[in-house]
């Protein structure tokens, strides 16, 4: 199963991407978690930060396919339910030998409910890094 987890791309430069992810109910993995409760699973947050990476990195990675390489600080915030939508932020912090480093912040967006002054509700952010795909020797 693929999960595609960049609905649109509201913004973007070489080291900064902004992206939407709207959650609907009828995404198969909220039917698993959880049943009575739905809401995004922190390890697809995560990897919507990847993604988010993975297209603004796109054009100065060349041909070479990046992968997550490192998670850092971590924090998980507010839950992301049917219906509501996850605003992530990635921007570039530093690269050395072929890595990126990258900062990322996920909010959400809750239709319809005023939000406090400020932003919108965190629901993970952290630093990671990107890296070209290893491949084992032949």
């Amino acid at each position: 199963m693929k999960f595609n987890l960049v609905d649109k791309v509201i913004e973007q430069a070489p080291d900064r991407i902004v992206t939407i992810k709207a959650v609907t109910i009828a995404e198969e993995y909220l039917a698993d978690h959880f049943p009575t409760y739905p809401v995004l699973p922190g390890v697809l947050m995560i990897e919507a930060l990847v993604q988010a990476a993975r297209r603004m990195l796109g054009p100065v990675a060349g041909d070479g396919r990046l992968v997550l390489g490192e998670v850092r600080a971590l924090r998980y915030g507010s839950f992301v339910r049917p219906g509501e939508a996850l605003r992530v932020e990635v921007t570039l912090t530093g690269r050395e030998d072929g890595r990126f480093a990258c900062k990322g912040v996920g909010h959400v967006l809750r239709p319809g409910m005023p939000e406090p002054a400020g932003e919108p509700p965190t629901a993970v952010s952290g630093r990671f890094t990107m890296r070209p795909v290893r491949c084992p020797a032949a």
